[in-house]
């Protein structure tokens, strides 16, 4: 079995934090990974973006070839577009709705909004309001791997749930169950 992901967004989302946590879950469950990540103009709100590849077979590349993405995980849905060319005709995107505008020539939202429809595996949700209910508006990159969860196939759910764990537990107990709250969230959302 494999899985190959591109994580997506804008710089200070959270991005990289999902990959570490996908990636404490795959070392756990003895699955192959490997990650190349692009950080652009990170510190700017500018793309960040992060190939991830998950399989129980070695993997030789660290890179995704365009048409063979089986997921884009994506905190912005803009940044979910622009990655479509590496989904798989069967692949799946899992999206925020809220746009992030960091430049002026930004789509309009009903055209973005209308192309994302028009694909025909779109999960998205407004994660910073689920965030915000699970008690922390920071954890809204928890949310969207929640809702992920179920795509990522390869590494169980419960698995991600106990890397959310343990990725945070150095930052106390609080903040470990507000994470697992908005993950348990994201999850329930995408049911």
């Amino acid at each position: 079995m494999k899985k190959d992901i591109i994580l997506c967004g804008v710089g200070g989302q959270g991005i990289l934090s999902i990959a570490t946590i996908i990636g404490e879950a795959a070392t756990r469950a003895d699955v192959n990974l490997k990650q190349a990540e692009v950080h652009g103009m990170s510190q700017r709100g500018g793309d960040v973006q992060s190939n991830l590849r998950l399989s129980t077979e070695p993997i030789f590349s660290d890179l995704i070839a365009q048409g063979s993405a089986d997921l884009i995980i994506s905190m912005e849905p803009m940044e979910a577009l622009r990655y479509l060319p590496y989904l798989s005709k069967d692949g799946v995107i899992v999206t925020s709705n809220k746009p992030f505008v960091n430049i002026p020539n930004y789509p309009e939202e009903e055209s973005l909004f209308q192309e994302l429809a028009s694909l025909p595996n779109v999960v998205q949700l407004d994660i910073e309001q689920v965030a915000k209910d699970a008690g922390s508006a920071r954890s809204a990159n928890v949310v969207l791997l929640g809702m992920a969860a179920k795509y990522i196939e390869i590494v169980s759910s419960d698995a991600l749930r106990n890397a959310v764990a343990t990725i945070f537990a150095r930052k106390g107990e609080k903040i470990v169950e507000s994470n697992l709250k908005a993950f348990d969230m994201g999850a329930e959302a995408a049911q």
